[in-house]
């Protein structure tokens, strides 16, 4: 059983005052599960085992259904510092399948088009990597959680309504290409390693990398590795937190 290595607990508080006095958890989120859905989670395991009826739950930067990885939850007093923690940097590891799209930029929904790619090599691709480096203006995916006269824009997207979105200021610090495979049936597969700023969606990354190519892209794959000073290797899983839980209360 892994212990939360962020937690500072007073042995003269009672473990309700411990989480109503402010804690910090990293969880590593599983793949299909929405970051609200993990937050709800957690914040139900609190109840559940502390015999309560309200904590305050929420995180510091969403993650979408299709990526796993480091999701920065605050409990209690600790929800006042979100903000913070939502600025900083985010690291994330991941792959792009070239030679398709999809309207979702990621596997959530169909490939829609098919290019060529028999221009496209492991030098052009490196290559390419580089030109994303740097600020810059970056449009969201129609299928996010950017709100839009107040309505999420994937809701509208996902019911043929269209979305009038407005490009986000980002900057991206490091843009590594980790490997390059020619896979015969889907194309290229070329995973990566990005450090970028706040607000950065990496499936818009993968739907214009792959149109700078003079091809497709979509994002097959996305891990989230690093957010601030915080790291995947000191994150739990929700059922290695449920199994503290019940030990600690």
């Amino acid at each position: 059983m892994k212990t939360p290595n962020t937690f500072t607990l007073n042995p003269d508080l009672t473990p309700l005052d411990n989480f109503r006095a402010g804690q910090l958890l990293l969880i590593d989120k599983p793949l299909t599960w929405t970051s609200f859905q993990v937050v709800n989670k957690i914040r139900y395991i609190i109840k559940h085992n502390l015999g309560i009826k309200k904590i305050k739950v929420g995180h510091a930067g969403t993650l979408d259904p299709l990526a796993t990885g480091l999701l920065v939850l605050c409990i209690g007093k600790k929800t006042k510092e979100i903000a913070g923690f939502t600025g900083q940097n985010k690291t994330y590891s991941g792959t792009f399948t070239l030679g398709a799209t999809r309207p979702s930029f990621d596997k959530e929904t169909e490939i829609y088009n098919r290019f060529p790619v028999e221009h496209i090599d492991k030098e052009l691709i490196k290559e390419t990597a580089k030109d994303f480096l740097g600020i810059q203006e970056q449009m969201p995916p129609i299928f996010s959680a950017k709100k839009v006269d107040g309505v999420r824009s994937y809701l509208n997207a996902r019911a043929g309504k269209e979305s009038k979105l407005t490009t986000n200021s980002i900057n991206i610090f490091r843009f590594d290409i980790t490997d390059v495979r020619n896979n015969k049936l889907n194309g290229f597969e070329v995973d990566f390693l990005i450090e970028s700023s706040k607000g950065t969606y990496i499936r818009s990354i993968a739907n214009d990398f792959g149109k700078r190519l003079n091809s497709g892209a979509y994002l097959s794959a996305l891990r989230r590795t690093q957010s601030g000073d915080f790291s995947i290797g000191n994150a739990i899983t929700i059922e290695e937190f449920e199994n503290w839980m019940i030990n600690y209360k």
